[in-house]
């Protein structure tokens, strides 16, 4: 644990060392074996986060024999919220062919895909939280149905050095995203006379409101828009719609206060799977994870034609294990009571229903007792601290 601290001494300082010295791409890379390296070459003042800038990226993997560079064209642009504010922004990369049409492409080994995130990890101190809570969430959690990746439900990635232009800018976490190829949705169909049939859905929680608890909605919201209420329409994107909003419509009303609780209680099974939110939160309460339900969260259903069960995914866990909005340390306990202020937990949790509460508590002291012991924890930590070092 020691040297937990030691590098996160190390880190603060080191953001002002390393802007200081005169790093470059291809002399650390010559010279050092470590991380991989991620060198993005773009005239870096047309970069902003609302329209993609063409770049190329150059990836130095030492896995790789005669440690090979990889080149690549792209298209990359600025992203975050909150965070898109810091000096260190994170990027999304978006692989392209020579013609500038989207490529996928297997970085580092971590899946063959186009679309990419380079997280910054600007508010995290320790530069691990994040990755720390997806690995952990990947052990925990499947997706209930067969996926072409191993039933993932959550990101992989590595941590990575990236480079602008050679001027070196930073310790960074590639990884890919949850999407529909991820979690195995099915593409909706275009009809003839111009309609679509829509199957797989993806929505993402942007921001906190009534709608992002699940128990109400602004129904004047404009439905041919992205984003509606407080949700993000992530798949599919391209035709935002009633067709594509209803089925979150339909979610809502089944878990506001207008549904009795009778037949909440028989049916909500049909909506959501049981064992997905009991992982959810007894993940999220023993790993502190504070800032995710269900803004930072997605929700998906595979077919919409052959049911709407719904699976939580997490995203941006920077608030976790202690950490705090604005990089601080939270110095408090988990908020137990957090799940009862929102959709489907303000009853399940609360009443009990068919065992709800005892299978959180039952799963809390299993992974408390197995995966996440103090000894296991520590090691996880070790092993990203001694990479970094």
């Amino acid at each position: 644990m020691k040297r937990i601290f030691l590098f996160l001494a190390l880190c603060l300082c080191s953001c002002v060392s390393a802007s200081a010295q005169d790093f470059h791409f291809e002399d650390m890379t010559a010279s050092v074996e470590c991380l991989p390296r991620i060198n993005l070459i773009v005239d870096i003042s047309q970069v902003n986060k609302e329209t993609l800038t063409k770049a190329e990226v150059e990836i130095k993997n030492f896995a790789l024999p005669d440690n090979m560079v990889e080149r690549y064209h792209c298209s990359i642009k600025y992203r975050g919220a909150s965070s898109i504010g810091y000096s260190k922004k994170s990027f999304a990369l978006k692989i392209e062919d020579e013609q500038g049409e989207k490529m996928d492409a297997n970085l580092l080994g971590l899946r063959l895909e186009n679309n990419w995130v380079l997280d910054a990890m600007a508010v995290d101190r320790l530069r691990m939280r994040n990755r720390v809570c997806f690995d952990i969430w990947n052990e925990i959690s499947k997706t209930p149905y067969e996926t072409d990746f191993e039933n993932r439900n959550g990101t992989v990635g590595k941590f990575v050095e990236v480079f602008i232009n050679g001027d070196y800018h930073g310790l960074y976490c590639l990884t890919d995203k949850i999407d529909r190829k991820l979690l195995g949705l099915k593409k909706y169909k275009e009809n003839k006379g111009g309609t679509n049939t829509v199957r797989g859905i993806l929505y993402k929680g942007v921001s906190w409101g009534v709608s992002s608890g699940l128990l109400g909605y602004d129904d004047e919201a404009n439905v041919d828009d992205v984003v509606w209420n407080e949700f993000e329409l992530v798949y599919p994107d391209d035709i935002p719609s009633i067709d594509t909003w209803k089925p979150l419509m339909d979610l809502i009303d089944f878990c506001s206060a207008s549904t009795p609780n009778m037949e909440f209680e028989n049916n909500y099974i049909a909506w959501f799977y049981k064992e997905n939110l009991v992982d959810f939160v007894a993940f999220s309460q023993l790993l502190d994870v504070n800032d995710n339900l269900y803004k930072n969260n997605f929700l998906s259903t595979p077919n919409i034609e052959s049911g709407h069960r719904w699976l939580l995914s997490p995203w941006d866990m920077d608030m976790s294990l202690g950490g705090n909005f604005d990089g601080d340390y939270k110095d408090e306990t988990t908020w137990l009571e957090r799940y009862i202020y929102c959709a489907p937990f303000n009853r399940l949790y609360k009443n009990n229903v068919e065992g709800f509460a005892d299978d959180v508590w039952e799963r809390i002291v299993d992974l408390a007792t197995s995966l996440l012991t103090v000894e296991k924890m520590d090691e996880r930590l070790e092993a990203y601290v001694s990479l970094f070092m």
